[in-house]
């Protein structure tokens, strides 16, 4: 029998014992595609800074930008040098070269209309991948990625931070206030450019809303005067949602919650939550919100323009839902709908 040298032994004992070199060994490298929204700086910031201990690291950049869109291409050029100096990201010029230098990617393109055709990359690579908002800019998109992400088992979702705001979190398990009856949420429907209404800044306090209320809004109706846009939802069980635009007004809280013994107010709690639940989808693979109640939260928004095209008519959210999939199953090509 050989004998094992004796610096091996020491080389071995070093590694097992030294923290450095098992952080650096664990280091996740995630990359971004879509350099064209201050999320990409803010997340960065967090998420490459050591005192968050997360043991990721954002490396990689993909520049993208919409030259149609000017909160995009005015903006894209500025983040991706400020990500290259500040930071030290390498950019790439290609979503394939980007995925094969990282573990996980931020799809972060402030434009909805590319996201299909910038996950499908992602997906065949089998990197797990988190959609900031918007997730497409249409329902149909949405549901495709999905789809997509599924069907290849790669992990993928999306959420807006006010998911995880203050007063909103483990509101279920808030007993000074009961059981949930209703909430009402506040926002901006006024910008809004190739997208519906709400999908840009409006889906804020809507997920605001479904991480109150959960599944299962039945129908939608979109009423617009002067001042005052208003999306109102109806839930499974009798429960009402409602969305504000005050057109200029300000509201006292962002969120309002009702319940069977009172009411509270949530609010946005910033990034840092959000950013954690990211890192934890990363190292886990576990999506923390459900592709249902993410499609869900787009069909309320789409049927809300839908409504206000038919004058404040209810849209049903289930019915809406059936007929963009089947449309989405009769465009696929015959072989992909066998598999």
């Amino acid at each position: 029998m050989s004998k094992i040298p004796i610096t091996a032994i020491l080389f071995s004992v070093v590694l097992l014992f030294c923290p450095v070199c098992q952080a650096e060994e664990k280091l996740m490298r995630l990359g971004m595609i879509g350099l064209d929204t201050s999320h990409v700086i803010a997340f960065t910031q967090i998420i490459n800074n050591p005192k968050n201990n997360y043991g990721c690291k954002v490396v990689a950049g993909y520049p993208g930008g919409s030259p149609d869109m000017p909160a995009s291409a005015n903006r894209v050029e500025k983040f991706t040098e400020q990500l290259r100096s500040q930071f030290g990201l390498e950019i790439v010029d290609t979503i394939e070269e980007l995925c094969r230098k990282v573990d996980g990617v931020l799809l972060e393109s402030v434009d909805g209309r590319p996201h299909l055709k910038q996950v499908r990359p992602v997906i065949a690579a089998n990197k797990p991948v988190f959609i900031d908002k918007p997730v497409a800019a249409n329902l149909s998109d949405v549901i495709k990625i999905f789809r997509l992400a599924r069907e290849n088992n790669v992990p993928c979702w999306s959420s807006s931070s006010f998911r995880y705001g203050e007063g909103i979190v483990g509101v279920q398990d808030n007993k000074d206030i009961g059981r949930v009856k209703s909430c009402d949420v506040f926002g901006s429907s006024s910008w809004a450019e190739h997208h519906p209404d709400l999908y840009l800044y409006g889906i804020h306090p809507v997920t605001a809303l479904f991480a109150v209320m959960g599944t299962g809004c039945q129908r939608v109706s979109r009423f617009r005067t002067q001042n005052v846009d208003m999306v109102v939802g109806i839930w499974k069980d009798g429960r009402i949602g409602t969305f504000r635009d005050l057109r200029g007004g300000k509201s006292e809280a962002p969120v309002l919650i009702y319940g069977t013994n009172g009411m509270t107010k949530g609010k946005s709690a910033g990034y840092k939550p959000l950013v954690d639940e990211i890192i934890r989808f990363f190292k886990t693979g576990k999506v923390p919100v459900s592709a249902e109640e993410t499609i869900e939260i787009y069909a309320f928004m789409s049927a809300a323009d839908a409504s206000k095209a038919q004058n404040g008519a209810p849209i049903s959210l289930k019915e809406l839902i059936e007929k963009t999939s089947r449309k989405n199953q009769e465009r696929r090509p015959q072989k992909a709908r066998r598999q």
